[in-house]
């Protein structure tokens, strides 16, 4: 045994924080990376926001920017780059990229969203329950309880925890929550404070001002079957006529399942693109939407405090810190947006039939595919492509939206699964009611097209479209 020393020449992926930064801005939001931004802005005292970046502001970037890369050469014994050539960043299209205005004719008003027109307040369905029980003139025990049982109420409008639960944790009596459960069940709208949906119907049938006993008694003892569209097991059990079940199930039909929906208050997340496709001539024009995006500065003030020498050593390494984080998140929202730009353009490229077309005429396209097109790994085009949305003639559109799978044809072509999608919502919306189509048919149908695809693939399709089968499509009146 003895010690010796050895050298071995080994390469290793180093990640280092400024790359981190970077992977992880590229795969923000467009709302991620404006709050991001903004937070480092209240971090960083080196770093401001600019109305509009002058020409002085780029200088002053790209000196400290170049100055920064010099001391990490001079402390790096082993660098044999020339440092004239570290700076690859394209500073002048940063600054054009900030204050390139939209091509003309592009952003005319027609598209720009009316936030005022679409903001809304709307009542929950609590408020308008609590707001029932304030005008029935309810005693005030029948109010306590009533508050109670509103609370319990979900948001599809049941009542499905246990009546001995909530008197036993609420302390009330029993035959007083059933009572005041019986009050809610006449509140608006129809069904409410159910506790089944067989209860929800029955409730709902309360409310008709027809005969309801062969309704009732549908509710109570073939729900399964009208839950299938079963008329021919009900006709047999009632021995009745199937024209006078399906009209008495017509009524039934016509009931909320769930009463609470129409109150549900709608979370709407507005989508603002990070892309505008605009067609110029027989072109299309690929422009990046800056609108909210913070433009960014070097502060003067303290770029000259550590220029001045006057300041601590404790206080330049601080300022140096803060100075690198700048620069580095400077650059690094530059080639996000530089980077999404290509991606859209090869997109745009690949893509053009759809962009003339519609959604019909897309392509089968992968990742891959882009990817080598702007020579970029499909580790970047996927982080690109999440959560970044297009604004095309076509609509707007998520940028993953584009990458599908083929789906083999007769005439050796692959068609986008996206378009054999829709071919099947349109194939559903336009089919007989009273003999809707079958998966199988539907298989069929598109092989007669050239369209090669299994049943279980159409049923998959389907049930994406949230289509459901054809038993529980049928119509019988």
């Amino acid at each position: 045994m003895a010690l010796r020393q050895t050298m071995n020449l080994s390469q290793n992926l180093v990640i280092t924080p400024q790359l981190q930064q970077a992977i992880k801005l590229l795969q923000m939001s467009r709302l991620e990376l404006e709050s991001a931004v903004h937070a480092e802005l209240e971090e960083n005292p080196i770093l401001e926001e600019a109305a509009d970046l002058k020409e002085e502001d780029l200088i002053r970037t790209k000196e400290a920017a170049a100055e920064l890369e010099n001391k990490e050469v001079e402390q790096n014994s082993e660098a044999s780059q020339d440092p004239q050539k570290q700076d690859e960043f394209e500073w002048e299209s940063y600054l054009d990229a900030n204050q390139k205005p939209p091509p003309s004719g592009m952003a005319g008003s027609e598209e720009i969203m009316n936030y005022e027109n679409l903001i809304s307040t709307s009542q929950t369905l609590h408020e308008y329950l609590h707001w029932q029980v304030k005008m029935s003139g309810f005693s005030e025990l029948e109010e306590q309880i009533a508050d109670v049982l509103i609370s319990y109420i979900d948001d599809d409008g049941y009542l499905k925890t246990p009546l001995t639960q909530i008197a036993e944790e609420e302390k009330f009596d029993i035959a007083d929550v059933e009572d005041t459960l019986s009050l809610i069940h006449d509140f608006d709208p129809p069904g409410v404070g159910a506790r089944d949906l067989k209860e929800c119907l029955l409730i709902q049938a309360k409310h008709l001002e027809e005969d309801t006993q062969d309704l009732v008694y549908l509710i109570n003892h073939h729900i399964k079957d009208l839950e299938k569209k079963n008329f021919e097991a009900i006709s047999k059990a009632l021995n009745k006529d199937i024209r006078e079940i399906a009209e008495i199930c017509k009524i039934i039909y016509t009931m909320e399942p769930k009463p609470g929906r129409a109150y549900v208050v709608n979370d709407t997340q507005y989508v603002t693109p990070d892309v505008y496709v605009y067609k110029v001539g027989d072109d299309y024009v690929v422009s990046l939407n800056e609108d909210g995006l913070p433009r960014l500065k070097i502060s003067n003030f303290y770029k000259n405090m550590l220029s001045g020498g006057t300041t601590k050593k404790e206080e330049q390494v601080y300022i140096q810190e803060k100075l690198k984080s700048a620069v580095w998140l400077i650059k690094s929202i530059h080639q996000r947006q530089r980077t999404i730009y290509k991606v859209s353009e090869s997109i745009v490229k690949h893509q053009r039939e759809f962009f003339e077309k519609g959604p019909g005429f897309l392509k089968p396209m992968v990742l891959r595919d882009i990817a080598n097109d702007i020579g970029m790994h499909e580790s970047t085009v996927s982080r690109v492509t999440t959560a970044k949305y297009v604004h095309t003639p076509q609509g707007i559109y998520e940028l993953k939206y584009f990458f599908n799978s083929g789906i083999s044809s007769s005439d050796g072509d692959a068609l986008a699964s996206e378009s054999v999608k829709l071919k099947i919502k349109d194939m559903v919306a336009r089919e007989n009611t009273k003999n809707p189509l079958s998966d199988q048919k539907i298989a069929e149908i598109l092989s007669k097209e050239g369209i090669q695809i299994a049943r279980r693939t159409v049923a998959k399709y389907r049930e994406m479209l949230k289509i459901l089968p054809s038993s529980q499509r049928k119509k019988f009146f």
